[in-house]
């Protein structure tokens, strides 16, 4: 069991740092850096200086993840035609205040949005998203496109260009 003060580190990540809060099932962990950082409960283990506090059954799912992850899923899929996308603005302006936020705080709160956004599509049987990232350098639609490819239900493809411009990301969720 984490608790607040605990030293964790990251699955899949090279990221550690120790608890600072713990609400419901996502822990806000400050790195060595200083900075605050919010995960599931299922994104991180607890470690000590010699010792690694693991269950099996955590392994089991994060190796079980990885392999996942591997299958390809870039996958092209034929446009699904009459279900209303809600559209999630990642534009930090439309997220936050950001004359004191440097480039990673900005990639992080959108990050953050995103995945929560994400999380309740699922859970609320939400079936299509679009996600409005810009062009800009492409970091964050790369880091968009990695936290889709870790969900074994999701598709995901380019926005059509003629409604959002080449920034947006349209995903299709799978409802089983």
């Amino acid at each position: 069991m984490i608790k607040v003060g605990d030293w964790v580190e990251v699955l899949d990540e090279a990221i550690a740092g120790f608890v600072q809060n713990i609400e419901h099932e996502t822990i806000f962990l400050e790195t060595d850096d200083g900075f605050v950082m919010s995960f599931d409960v299922s994104e991180v283990v607890k470690t000590g200086t010699d010792e690694i506090s693991v269950k099996e059954e955590d392994i089991k799912n994060a190796l079980k993840e990885k392999l996942t992850i591997k299958k390809s899923k870039n996958v092209r899929k034929k446009r699904e035609k009459g279900i209303p996308a809600i559209e999630i603005d990642l534009h930090i302006e439309k997220l936050t205040d950001r004359r004191h936020l440097d480039n990673f705080d900005m990639l992080n709160i959108q990050m953050d949005t995103a995945r929560h956004r994400l999380e309740h599509a699922i859970r609320n049987r939400i079936q299509k998203l679009v996600f409005i990232h810009g062009v800009g350098e492409g970091v964050l639609k790369a880091e968009l496109e990695t936290l889709f490819g870790r969900y074994e239900q999701i598709n995901y493809y380019e926005a059509d260009p003629r409604k959002y411009g080449y920034g947006a990301t349209e995903v299709f969720i799978t409802q089983s």
